[in-house]
């Protein structure tokens, strides 16, 4: 079968997919993006968090098919998703992502993430790929730079994951506990870095959020 989506902003078409295909294989496998790791197949790790219409999900777990003519944001996205994010707030110029949407409510609207689409910047690179800037910090989204900063990245395995699952609790609550920082990165496995510096650099991005609003 044929299953038309946008990813990270642009439209594809992944042609000749067998049914029970999962939408992990389809970015990995036919559209060229590995950012969103293949572990445990089984939903239990989080290292293939991708967001399906702005929701966290495990793409092992969601059939090829479910994705027809929804919106896909990968780890490979983020930084192009986050500034033009920031953009449609109005909050900050930095890429962050707390302010409330004009209902109200924290996070980006759906029908707001609908109409994003991948735009070309200096330095940004490739939003499909997440390669080509010229500029390091300016190719990476707020959360990845502070993931780099904290020193929250050893193998590296589950960090895409950690950063998608992270990003989206970071919009829907832009001054987080502890526990509330635990409870939205609960579904992430990560074997190296004892979780302490993942906490630290979610609550260093939050910090500059605060500061950049």
């Amino acid at each position: 079968m044929r299953v038309n989506f946008t990813v990270n902003g642009r439209p594809q078409e992944a042609d000749d997919v067998w049914e029970g295909e999962s939408l992990l294989y389809v970015l990995r496998e036919r559209l060229g993006l590995p950012g969103s790791k293949n572990a445990c197949e089984q939903g239990e790790c989080g290292s293939c968090t991708v967001r399906l219409d702005g929701v966290p999900v495990c793409s092992c777990l969601v059939a090829a098919g479910q994705v027809e003519g929804r919106e896909v944001v990968t780890v490979e996205g983020l930084a192009d998703y986050a500034k033009q994010r920031a953009e449609h707030s109005g909050a900050c110029g930095t890429g962050a992502c707390g302010s409330a949407a004009p209902d109200g409510k924290q996070g980006t609207p759906l029908q707001a993430a609908q109409q994003w689409s991948a735009r070309p910047s200096d330095g940004a690179g490739d939003s499909r790929t997440g390669e080509g800037g010229t500029s390091p910090r300016a190719a990476l989204s707020p959360i990845q730079q502070a993931f780099i900063d904290a020193g929250a990245v050893q193998c590296g395995f589950c960090t895409p994951g950690l950063l998608v699952a992270a990003d989206e609790m970071l919009e829907r609550n832009p001054t987080p506990s502890d526990e509330d920082i635990r409870e939205a990165l609960s579904g992430n496995l990560c074997r190296c870095t004892g979780y302490e510096k993942i906490l630290d650099a979610v609550r260093l991005a939050a910090a500059r959020q605060g500061e950049a609003v």
